[in-house]
């Protein structure tokens, strides 16, 4: 008698908490429901190029509903202040893993986000488009993080070849690639690719030598040179940055020269180097 009267209570409390459990999932699909436009107005904060809209809304939505999850009413927070860090969590979380090609350090990543809320604002203030250095004292940061950071953009979506530039009337590159019937336009770049290289430290070119011709990982650079894999990162993106920066100004004296009639001819030293 006593067995059955003690089953008979373990049936009650299984049933009283499947009925709380149903309470509860009805609480949070409501909260879910009434809150949808909260995570839709924080998605919306994230966008910008190469991005998509119903992405980020999918991933909010998701944050929503762990946020759903995880209140409680007792405690007497609001509800939207509760959600709105944990699904700006989830949309930062999304962004940081997923949305670049090739991921830049995070503090790149950071700065580029600030660049691309506080540009439109300047240039409007402005009346044109704002220049790296004043982007950089409105943010109070260098000049240098500044373009790195331009520069980072490329890794979250590449470039189409066939891209035209808006704000420009310069061709697209596709048209300014060299190709196989044109062999001194890629003997150009070369020689220009090695007069950018012997301008690098010692420790730059052994740095951009193990990591693109050996094809070492980050971690392997890190326990090389007795640093973290995060500063590699960092440094491989100030050298990129610096190439980037040394290519285009021997872009500009070769087109410099063009123009004023001279024909230049690479130095013996630096075609041999380049071969």
């Amino acid at each position: 008698m006593a067995e059955s009267q003690y089953s008979s209570q373990i049936q009650q409390l299984e049933q009283q908490h499947s009925h709380q459990g149903r309470i509860r999932q009805t609480f949070e699909n409501q909260l879910v429901l009434d809150h949808l436009d909260l995570a839709e107005a924080l998605a919306a904060r994230f966008l910008a190029r190469g991005r998509e809209r119903a992405d980020l809304n999918q991933v909010a939505y998701l944050g929503l509903v762990k946020a759903a999850r995880g209140f409680d009413a007792g405690r007497g927070a609001s509800f939207p202040a509760y959600a709105a860090p944990t699904i700006t969590g989830e949309l930062k979380r999304y962004l940081r893993d997923r949305c670049w090609v090739v991921r830049p350090p995070r503090q790149v990543q950071d700065l580029r986000s600030e660049l691309l809320r506080t540009e439109p604002a300047l240039a409007q203030a402005l009346g044109r488009p704002p220049t790296a250095a004043e982007l950089a004292k409105e943010l109070d940061v260098s000049p240098e993080a500044v373009r790195e950071a331009m520069v980072a953009a490329a890794s979250l979506r590449p470039d189409s070849l066939d891209a035209v530039d808006s704000h420009s009337d310069a061709a697209p590159l596709s048209e300014t690639l060299p190709s196989g019937e044109d062999p001194m336009a890629r003997l150009e770049e070369l020689i220009c690719l090695n007069q950018a290289i012997h301008e690098l430290t010692a420790e730059e070119q052994e740095l951009l030598y193990r990591r693109y011709f050996c094809e070492e990982s980050q971690a392997e650079l890190g326990r090389r040179f007795g640093v973290s894999q995060m500063q590699v990162s960092r440094r491989l993106s100030r050298v990129l940055v610096r190439l980037q920066r040394l290519l285009q100004d021997c872009d500009t004296r070769e087109d410099g020269v063009r123009e004023g009639g001279v024909q230049s001819s690479p130095s013996p030293r630096s075609a041999a180097s380049t071969s």
